[in-house]
């Protein structure tokens, strides 16, 4: 005897997850100007306690130290987006 068709199981199909894209490799020009930036602002900071606020920018006194700890911040900011 014939079964109905409420009774007739679905075929089940398995569709396979998108494959992720790998991220794109850093520009070649990434790493050196990340470091650069971290050691211009060791420089900086260096260079205004050894000359005892003198340099680099005299007439903003501390701030020459927010100056040089945002690059140096800047830098470990870069080393995020590095592939």
């Amino acid at each position: 005897m014939p079964e109905s068709r409420s009774r007739q199981k679905k075929k089940q199909t398995y569709i396979a997850p998108p494959t992720p894209k790998a991220p794109r490799p850093s520009p070649t020009w990434w790493a050196p100007t990340m470091v650069a930036v971290m050691l211009l602002g060791l420089v900086w900071v260096v260079v205004y306690y050894l000359s005892g606020g003198l340099w680099p920018i005299r007439p903003i006194n501390a701030w020459n130290l927010a100056i040089g700890f945002g690059l140096i911040l800047g830098g470990f900011g870069m080393t995020a987006g590095w592939r």
